[in-house]
């Protein structure tokens, strides 16, 4: 059987059958257009150290790293470590700052604790805008821990000015200026995208953009994305049934947000009342006015977008709309796992070797328990033959772990040095796979992975694995 993944896949956890969706919402940022995350992060981590630094506290030594944070991880505001827990909340991997706990520190700090996100404790890194905050909370945390925050009270204290900076740069809205001023620095052109847009559209399909981005930047990063690689005449506009900027998800889905159309270049507002029209470019409005606008609700939409609870969790929570989550590190990973796969099936081969040793030294002590207290049924051996063959086995078993040890290791730095794969804790799922499978019915790493399957596709949900079932086994 061959497990090898198409990065470019699209992948089912709930059955979709796009044939029956009638119109698909599109979010902007990290969706339709992607960013150089790198490029993007940099710039929001000099932001928001800014804006920290005018609180007092002297950031200057402090530098963006990249590598420090991946989406999916949970910042524990009350110990000032940032956690990686597997899809039951337990956690496996944790940082103090910028520094790996232990086996031994991970499990006093968090043996009797699980990741439950519906406690303010815990703040979920749900997109790649998260990785500059994530990365100079941590930062902060080593200087608050060798004494040079004076009149820092605590880890909270750090959490809550670090989120307050990120947010004021986003709002101030001097990141995106820079990034209109160069785009070609930030973002990352997918010349494929048009196409399974028109594609789409051509199929009949309503389609609509529902950003929280201003008019004011939507229009050109929108028009230098697109418009190169749309035909003929066509303009990404032309794309769209319904435009939406400003939309304040996830107050979108969840309130009746008041309606302004935009009516200039200038973005000069002016107040709307009753359905949203074709060609007209609107900022706020709501869920519910959408579907009244399309005559369609629930299940006749389908929501594209790259935020696990903005995107994805609200939209499918509140409106029961379908729902597909854009997650762009996707490809890395599929590669990293494919390209380690020869490396994987030695490393499963080693691990059933192992538990075929342990099993056999398990009931060898159990025999020598039974002789040695003199009960149950006993072979007619010595306990000094067992003890023997157990030492044996013993050196055998050590010889193996030390043959897995390198294996596991690099298998554990898929990705990421640090926190290995996305959405992988070990062997299990991770937490953020949890999510994903939770909320989003299909999900893919870019919208042009479209183009891969028809409007009309059925896309299928694997069959559910149950630890009982047959194994899939590399090679066969």
């Amino acid at each position: 059987m061959n497990c090898k993944l198409n990065t470019r896949g699209i992948f089912c956890n709930r059955t979709l059958n796009l044939n029956s969706i009638r119109a698909i919402g599109y979010d902007m940022d990290y969706t339709l257009v992607h960013y150089h995350m790198s490029s993007w992060e940099r710039r929001a981590y000099s932001y928001i150290k800014e804006g920290i630094g005018l609180t007092g506290w002297n950031l200057e030594s402090l530098e963006f790293d990249p590598e420090l944070a991946v989406r999916g991880l949970v910042i524990d505001t009350q110990q000032g470590n940032i956690v990686k827990a597997n899809r039951f909340g337990y956690i496996k991997r944790a940082f103090h700052g910028t520094r790996p706990l232990e086996f031994e520190e991970l499990r006093r700090a968090y043996q009797r604790t699980l990741v439950d996100l519906g406690e303010s404790r815990w703040f979920f890194l749900s997109t790649l805008f998260s990785i500059s905050e994530a990365c100079i909370f941590m930062q902060v945390v080593d200087l608050f821990d060798s004494g040079q925050l004076l009149g820092c009270i605590g880890y909270e204290e750090i959490f809550r000015r670090v989120r307050h900076a990120s947010d004021e740069a986003h709002m101030e809205g001097r990141l995106k200026s820079e990034i209109l001023a160069d785009p070609a620095q930030f973002v990352e052109p997918d010349e494929e995208t048009p196409l399974a847009l028109l594609d789409q559209k051509k199929s009949g399909k309503k389609l609509l953009l529902i950003s929280n981005s201003e008019w004011s930047y939507t229009e050109p990063i929108l028009t230098g994305s697109f418009n190169p690689f749309l035909p003929n005449s066509i303009k990404w506009r032309d794309l769209f049934d319904i435009i939406i900027v400003g939309a304040r998800k996830p107050d979108f889905f969840t309130f009746p947000m008041p309606v302004f159309e935009v009516i200039n270049a200038d973005g000069l507002l002016r107040e709307h009342r009753g359905p949203l029209a074709p060609g007209h470019i609107y900022l706020g409005a709501n869920a519910r006015l959408v579907e009244e606008s399309l005559g369609l609700s629930g299940d006749d939409i389908l929501y594209v977008g790259d935020h696990i609870f903005t995107d994805v969790n609200i939209s499918k929570n509140i409106s029961r709309w379908r729902t597909a989550l854009v997650v762009r590190e996707l490809e890395d990973e599929i590669a990293a796992v494919d390209e380690f796969a020869p490396r994987h099936a030695e490393l499963r081969s080693l691990m059933e070797a192992k538990e075929r040793l342990e099993s056999q030294y398990c009931s060898l002590r159990l025999a020598a328990q039974r002789i040695r207290h003199g009960y149950g049924p006993r072979e007619n051996v010595k306990i000094t033959d067992l003890q023997r063959q157990m030492s044996e086995l013993h050196s055998s078993i050590v010889d193996i772990d030390s043959k897995i040890t390198p294996l596991a290791q690099a298998s554990g730095q898929l990705l990421n040095k640090n926190w290995g794969l996305l959405m992988r804790t070990g062997i299990d799922k991770s937490h953020l796979a949890r999510q994903i499978e939770r909320y989003a019915d299909i999900y893919t790493a870019r919208v042009s992975n479209f183009l891969h399957v028809t409007p009309s596709a059925f896309l299928r949900s694997s069959r559910g694995s149950l630890p009982h079932d047959p194994e899939c086994k590399i090679g066969e």
